[in-house]
């Protein structure tokens, strides 16, 4: 990989991990492109991965240094809540970790399942914009669960995580779909979808690490660092961008950026 590849790769990354198209698919496709064979290694994925997760913790370092205080206040309230839901989402990811990993893997070799996963994202960006309508926001602001989200919400979205394991089904765009569609007022689904993924990619990252997996890389210092950079500053942005957007306006031109991706790897993928 040489170092403006990993300039461009780190790039899409960091847009895209916020953004509801899909990071996975989008380096799927840029390999492609950009004729860089998939090594053999994880240092370069967890590098990025890694970057996005830095420049969600530099968003949200507020929010998150009220939730450990409150955490270790060692009693049911507020921020104890929250981090219990956000635990619960995590279980359907955990399970695809540990009994379907393999499995998963296989599927980042498809760009034919890319394309399928971006029409499916494409069709729950539109059914989430529908579901969100003016009318829907203001019953859902009677909404008394604690926290703005209900813990068979945070599962649902769980869910929606899970099953965006797949390449080309955004990890962003199935979260806040999947909760906009159960009722969780926008505001509420913008922070809650970014803070849920943290621990889930912190946790792969250590496994990967202690199983020896980022050893031996074939890829060189340089390209690894400057992937990581340019993911971290990329995914600052788009993080902000990100919860502007959920906030505020429509994901249906999301919806049609995803179809049209999809279509053009159908035609010529």
């Amino acid at each position: 990989m040489e170092w403006f590849e990993a300039i461009i790769l780190g790039l899409v990354q960091g847009l895209t991990e916020f953004l509801p198209v899909s990071s996975s698919g989008h380096l799927v496709i840029g390999r492609e492109i950009l004729g860089v064979e998939e090594s053999g290694d994880l240092v370069f994925e967890v590098a990025v991965h890694a970057a996005t997760v830095l420049s969600t913790i530099v968003v949200f370092r507020h929010q998150i240094w009220s939730l450990l205080k409150g955490l270790f206040k060692f009693r049911y309230n507020d921020e104890t809540d929250y981090i219990l839901k956000i635990c619960v989402s995590m279980i359907p990811v955990f399970i695809i970790g540990v009994f379907f990993k393999s499995f998963v893997e296989g599927l980042f070799a498809s760009l034919f399942v890319v394309g399928v996963a971006l029409l499916m994202t494409a069709l729950l960006l539109f059914l989430s914009d529908r579901a969100s309508n003016p009318r829907r926001s203001s019953e859902v602001q009677r909404n008394n669960a604690r926290n703005g989200i209900s813990y068979w919400q945070a599962l649902a979205v769980g869910i929606g995580q899970a099953f965006a394991v797949v390449p080309g089904l955004s990890r962003s765009g199935t979260t806040i779909s999947v909760g906009l569609i159960c009722g969780v007022r926008r505001d509420v689904m913008a922070q809650f979808s970014f803070l849920m993924v943290l621990v889930p990619i912190l946790g792969e990252a250590f496994l990967q690490l202690v199983g020896g997996e980022l050893t031996g890389s074939s890829i060189g210092a340089l390209p690894v660092a400057l992937g990581f950079v340019s993911a971290f500053l990329s995914g600052l942005f788009a993080c902000k961008v990100m919860i502007a957007i959920v906030k505020k306006a429509r994901l249906t031109w999301f919806a049609l950026y995803c179809a049209v991706v999809s279509l053009l790897i159908f035609i010529f993928g």
